[in-house]
């Protein structure tokens, strides 16, 4: 399974694409796509929309895993990256590929194993499974991988849940 990770943002927006198959994952490509800080909003999301149904058609991932909006201390800045996710949601729909998505905390649980994990825990544990022999950069990158692998190992016990579901339909 391709999955396409994805860290929400308005001036630097995260990918991360992974094969994953067996409990097993290979990073194939991380990125960003970034915006400039002068332009005005509506051109910056323009940029993050087109260039996401670029990266889309390019990486043709199966699915998309992108983090839910964590709301620091600074509601503006929230503001403007909840524009920038409602661009990405919108990008994966027109494309037609499946979204999940997670909390931050569900991907430190998925990748780290603690909830409330370090984000350099984070970062450390996405290239020890990716067999990496850095962190990605930017951080939003290694981000994007991190969701990614969150999606990875969710998705055996998702489709677990769905084969259940189906069984007791019938």
């Amino acid at each position: 399974m391709r999955i396409l990770g994805v860290d929400p943002g308005i001036a630097i927006v995260g990918f991360g694409l992974i094969e994953a198959c067996a409990g097993q994952a290979q990073m194939l490509s991380y990125g960003a796509i970034t915006t400039e800080a002068g332009l005005p909003l509506s051109k910056r999301l323009w940029r993050i929309g087109n260039d996401m149904e670029e990266l889309i058609a390019r990486c043709k991932p199966d699915v998309i895993a992108i983090e839910e909006l964590f709301f620091n201390n600074n509601i503006t800045t929230g503001i403007a990256v909840a524009h920038g996710r409602g661009v990405l949601l919108y990008s994966a729909e027109k494309c037609g590929i499946p979204l999940f998505e997670y909390t931050p905390s569900q991907v430190k649980q998925a990748v780290v194993g603690y909830g409330k994990a370090e984000k350099r825990q984070v970062m450390d544990m996405t290239k020890r499974l990716l067999k990496l022999s850095a962190v990605p950069k930017p951080d939003d990158a290694a981000d994007a991988l991190a969701i990614a692998l969150c999606h990875a190992r969710s998705a055996t016990s998702l489709l677990q849940r769905a084969n259940l579901e189906a069984k007791q339909t019938i």
